[in-house]
């Protein structure tokens, strides 16, 4: 699937196109939930998502998106970003909307962890953690999960 979007910019979920290069620079590098993440932890991420969502500026990838389910109940969102000199065009709209409302995912429960943009995920049903949330952190031995 390659939508286009106004001002030449694409959405893409084609794990082929993924810039594999420039999706670890920005997220061990600068995503605050991913500092550190060897790169062969994050090809492995990539290789067995259920879903990948890139953004295009050209060839440059300005954003990235990936998905991991068990295929029957729930999704997992991680690794979601733009590149901060794309912000504010509604650009990550755009990616959380292609992710978790179009392809054959769309219909399960979506989870995720996040500590900013709150206001873009309750507009695709996100909802505040509640009374049943809970969660066990990876311990120090353990592969990080993203």
């Amino acid at each position: 699937m390659v939508r286009e979007l106004p001002g030449g910019i694409e959405v893409d979920d084609s794990k082929d196109r993924i810039d594999r290069e420039e999706v670890h620079r920005f997220l061990s590098g600068v995503a605050y939930w991913a500092l550190g993440r060897p790169r062969e932890l994050q090809d492995r991420l990539i290789d067995t998502a259920a879903r990948v969502v890139g953004v295009y500026d050209g060839d440059r990838q300005i954003g990235f998106a990936r998905a991991a389910t068990d295929g029957n109940s729930f999704v997992y969102l991680a690794d979601v970003y733009v590149l901060e000199e794309y912000r504010g065009r509604g650009l990550g709209e755009e990616l959380v909307r292609e992710m978790v409302e179009n392809g054959e995912l769309g219909g399960l429960r979506w989870l995720l962890h996040t500590e900013n943009m709150h206001p873009l995920y309750r507009k695709f049903g996100f909802e505040e953690p509640n009374y049943k949330v809970m969660e066990r952190r990876p311990t120090k031995n353990k592969s990080e999960s993203g």
